[in-house]
């Protein structure tokens, strides 16, 4: 696996955290992870729409 660092805003940490606090995640790098899998799952599931296929991307 490679190391990736990159900036999250603090509200969006503080729900990842929310997340592993709870136990549906082991820690946040897990979870993170998660998010991106589901996101690239996302963009071949067939969806065509530019607009959909980005909004993962809105903050």
């Amino acid at each position: 696996m490679e190391r990736v660092t990159l900036r999250i805003p603090k509200q969006q940490i503080e729900e990842v955290e929310q997340l592993v606090d709870s136990g549906e995640f082991p820690n946040r790098s897990e979870a993170i992870r998660s998010a991106v899998r589901e996101m690239i799952n996302e963009e071949y599931d067939g969806q065509t729409d530019q607009a959909r296929k980005r909004n993962w991307a809105k903050v």
